[in-house]
């Protein structure tokens, strides 16, 4: 099942479920996909069953699925060969961690799927992409074991983690460069956890103009999605709703050679095997006074 957050003629974005080439609108009762994750199963059941009348899905505008009241969480350096990449680019010796590494995009960042990301090329010359598996935590909870991490995600969507590396390298703490706004596209939907079954084995992929930059599977994580969930949440309160980015693989711009960064009107393409394609274009130009 994919959950989608839509707005047609009325111009209102709601919740609904996509049903072959139409939209079925939730009723009155769920304000949001946000309001709908944090119901009890049994309340998300009757309200799916009671799902109203078709509407085409052509020339309807898709939003992001979730504008959570919190920070999106997200892992670093999750795949060995990004890990090896960065280290290389950077004339590092290359450490991996001993657990996830953590840092946060702000709510401001989310965009919109087929939104173009408005950039300040006056902030940064050096923005980068980076495809993600989003995963949608189902029923808050707190230290929580691997066994039963999987069993509280609702579901799964495509994120990219665009990412100001100068920003990044300068303030040295990654949050800066990571949350300017425009910066963590989601989306077009969420799919249902169900329908996933094992998130550790999914290929992932970016383009930029239709030229692969990214490809990879889930099962090259360094930390697969329960060791994230049960590490983050010990001491921790991970509530219905939130985000949780879970790393990019290698073959991100900076370290390229000669590296490589977005420029004003590329197209970047997130596609995730089972969950869908997240497409964004660029729009990267000096700070509007």
């Amino acid at each position: 099942m994919r959950y989608v957050s839509f707005s047609d003629a009325s111009g209102k974005p709601r919740p609904g479920v996509i049903e072959g080439d139409s939209i079925k609108p939730f009723g009155p009762e769920v304000a949001s996909l946000d309001a709908f994750i944090k119901m009890s199963p049994a309340d998300r059941k009757a309200a799916v069953a009671k799902l109203g009348a078709a509407i085409p899905a052509k020339g309807v505008k898709l939003h992001a699925p979730l504008h959570p009241q919190k920070n999106v969480f997200c892992v670093g350096r999750n795949y060995l060969a990004h890990a090896e990449e960065g280290a290389k680019a950077l004339g590092q010796e290359l450490k991996l961690p001993d657990v996830p590494t953590f840092f946060t995009k702000a709510p401001t960042s989310i965009a919109d799927p087929e939104e173009a990301l408005d950039l300040s090329s006056d902030v940064s010359p050096m923005y980068d992409w980076e495809a993600e598996l989003a995963v949608i935590i189902g029923t808050t909870c707190k230290d929580v074991s691997k066994d039963d991490a999987l069993s509280k995600v609702f579901g799964y969507s495509c994120l990219n983690d665009v990412t100001a590396r100068d920003l990044q390298r300068t303030h040295q703490q990654w949050f800066k460069g990571k949350t300017l706004d425009h910066t963590c596209p989601i989306g077009p939907w969420i799919i249902d956890a169900a329908d996933i079954g094992d998130p550790q084995n999914l290929e992932i992929m970016l383009r930029v103009n239709g030229v692969e930059k990214q490809h990879s599977n889930t099962s090259k994580m360094i930390f697969d999605v329960k060791t994230v969930i049960s590490s983050l949440s010990q001491g921790l309160t991970l509530e219905a709703g939130d985000v949780i980015a879970s790393g990019t693989p290698e073959g991100v711009g900076f370290a390229r050679t000669p590296p490589e960064f977005l420029k004003n009107g590329d197209v970047m393409e997130v596609e995730i095997e089972k969950v869908g394609i997240l497409r964004n274009s660029l729009k990267i130009g000096p700070t509007k006074k």
